[in-house]
């Protein structure tokens, strides 16, 4: 029988997502104030308008693009972009992971745009974004959260370029550097970098986006929660600490707090440090590890946040594929019922094997204690303890 380790983590998150809570966080550190109060009274705006304020501040956020607080997370603030701007000319969506896969049925299936280029790749890989016109617009995700792969460069995105580039960085943003000037909508949400709570995300705005939303209706149907415009202008005050519809006030606050302990830590600088210190610690360990491989091949596709590993080797290619799909789940399953690690299988589409989160919420520390636990709990399995 293969020794336990004798370390374990402190804080045993390394979910994808939601993601562990900023080291020290406690819910008794939440300005409670403004729960019970109508999201429209002063105090409560003033608290969604000093999240939208922090969030420029420490992103960086050009002056003159807009930053506003969106229902249904990620998704919400994404398929808003999507409804409000496509349509326009024409289109490409690119994927390489599953949520960028939902994007293309969106524009496929519920759009159904006309004049559309889907590009897409199997987990691990990028299409050729070369082969994207500079006139399309694009709708594309940053940082693939299910595969681990991400875009190397904005080299693709033309300075000036006619369409409009439409980014999904839920997954990237606050861990790797945005280039704005070549961005005109981008999205995330509250619960993955920073460690915030879910069910809100942001919706960040160039000129030339609210240009196109200003200038263009299209011809489906808009929801109520996609509605940015008031009569023919975008509607500011929602990028001003008003909201389409009753945000929780406990969330933003949640919000809030993850912000300000980035700014305490040295802001988005010391986000990106951390996190390329954490998947470091993991990429190296998957090298030196015969019977793992990173699931994306070139290492400067590599996310420094949810780092994917699939495994290899004689004895993984001598059971059947069922046998093969159970390891990753028995060894998650064992060392989350230890309370070791809690959520760092594979996501459910993804070949089959381990995720683990390195954004800057989680302490190196951890990861380096998990690692070795990892390893004994593939060996029991290897033996039949399992």
């Amino acid at each position: 029988m293969t020794k336990q380790p004798e370390l374990r983590p402190e804080r045993p998150f390394f979910s994808s997502g939601p993601t562990a809570k900023p080291p020290g966080w406690s819910p008794d550190k939440l300005d409670l104030k403004s729960l019970g109060r109508s999201h429209r009274s002063k105090y409560a705006k003033g608290r969604l308008k000093y999240a939208i304020d922090l969030t420029r501040e420490l992103l960086g956020v050009p002056d003159d693009y807009l930053v506003g607080i969106m229902p249904g997370s990620d998704t919400g603030a994404l398929e808003c972009a999507m409804w409000t701007m496509l349509g326009a000319r024409p289109a490409t969506i690119a994927a390489w992971e599953s949520f960028g896969n939902v994007w293309i049925q969106d524009a496929v299936k519920q759009l159904k745009l006309k004049d559309l280029q889907v590009l897409d790749a199997d987990y691990g890989e990028i299409p050729d974004l070369a082969q994207i016109p500079q006139e399309n617009d694009v709708v594309f995700t940053w940082n693939g959260t299910t595969s681990g792969a991400k875009i190397p460069d904005t080299d693709w995105l033309a300075p000036g370029r006619e369409g409009l580039a439409i980014n999904d960085a839920t997954s990237a943003i606050f861990a790797m550097e945005m280039d704005w000037a070549k961005l005109d909508a981008t999205t995330y949400s509250w619960q993955k970098v920073l460690g915030g709570e879910a069910q809100h995300g942001m919706l960040i705005l160039s000129p030339k986006a609210v240009q196109r939303i200003e200038s263009y209706d299209p011809e489906w149907p808009l929801p109520k929660l996609f509605r940015l415009k008031k009569g023919d202008k975008l509607n500011r005050s929602i990028f001003e600490g008003a909201t389409i519809n009753t945000p929780s006030m406990l969330a933003t606050e949640d919000y809030i707090a993850a912000l300000e302990w980035v700014k305490s830590i040295g802001g988005k600088e010391e986000m990106f440090r951390r996190a390329d210190a954490n998947a470091k610690i993991v990429k190296d360990w998957i090298e030196a590890t015969p019977w793992l491989r990173n699931m994306v091949s070139d290492p400067a596709k590599r996310t420094n946040t949810g780092v994917c590993m699939v495994f290899q080797g004689d004895w993984i290619d001598s059971l059947s594929e069922e046998e093969q799909a159970a390891v990753p789940k028995k060894i998650a399953s064992r060392l989350e019922e230890m309370d070791i690690g809690y959520d760092f299988n594979g996501y459910r589409d993804a070949p089959p094997g381990l995720r683990i989160w390195c954004g800057g919420s989680v302490e190196s520390e951890d990861i380096e204690r998990l690692l070795p636990w990892i390893e004994w709990a593939y060996e029991e399995l290897k033996a039949g303890n399992l």
